[in-house]
């Protein structure tokens, strides 16, 4: 009989126990004499260490449902956001008013530090400048936008160092972290953040992309 406890680890004895999980109803008085792991002390009852154990796991879902709560909260707040960027853009105008409420909107309402657009096409109206400039659709500079503009797909994150030039000029070591939104039959538009965690890989682009069909369609009233 010993020889055969000695071939047992303990691997062995943790599997049986979890296929006969009321084995200490039968001997309860081993659950007094086990060595339970715990932060303070050498020892605890099994109970109290199971009671802390279903502590650990509640505050690990509390933390989690914060965290998806304040996820919910804040996918509201961009839901009503665009929302109101949709019903800007449809009552401007004319053209060049509709691409400066995006512009005023990304800014003020998307905390966006620096807020630029590369447009294909000069639209009456619009001067070039810091937050504006003219760029054919075949000019080489935008080579490096090439595969994003193919796809259509909005990037989040640092950008390579020809984006960033292209896009703010002067002012690109300034920019920690971009938002770009690539329209194929329109341009690009950048949100810029001093913040190098604002805007990152991997984050959603639903409202991104949702803000570049408000503006594709808003323009299309104009299009000659």
């Amino acid at each position: 009989m010993s020889e055969t406890i000695e071939t047992l680890g303990a691997h062995d004895v943790a599997a049986w126990l979890r296929r006969h999980p009321t084995f200490l109803q039968q001997f309860p008085d081993l659950s007094l004499t086990l060595v339970v792991p715990r932060e303070e002390g050498s020892a605890a009852s099994l109970a109290s260490y199971q009671l802390e154990v279903l502590r650990d796991k509640n505050r690990e879902l509390s933390k989690r449902l914060r965290e998806l709560f304040g996820n919910a909260q804040e996918n509201e707040r961009l839901a009503v956001r665009t929302h109101q960027l949709a019903l800007a853009l449809m009552r401007q105008d004319n053209a060049a008013d509709t691409v400066r409420a995006m512009a005023a909107t990304l800014a003020e309402d998307f905390n966006g530090d620096l807020v630029r657009l590369v447009l294909f096409k000069p639209i009456d109206g619009l001067d070039e400048g810091d937050w504006l400039q003219v760029v054919d659709a075949a000019d080489i500079r935008l080579q490096a936008f090439r595969d994003c503009l193919a796809d259509g797909e909005p990037l989040c994150g640092r950008l390579q160092p020809e984006k960033h030039d292209l896009l703010y000029g002067l002012r690109a070591g300034e920019v920690q972290s971009t938002a770009l939104l690539p329209l194929p039959n329109l341009g690009l538009i950048a949100v810029g953040s001093h913040d190098p965690n604002r805007f990152f890989p991997g984050m959603g682009t639903l409202f991104l992309r949702m803000m570049g069909e408000a503006l594709e369609t808003a323009l299309a009233r104009y299009a000659r």
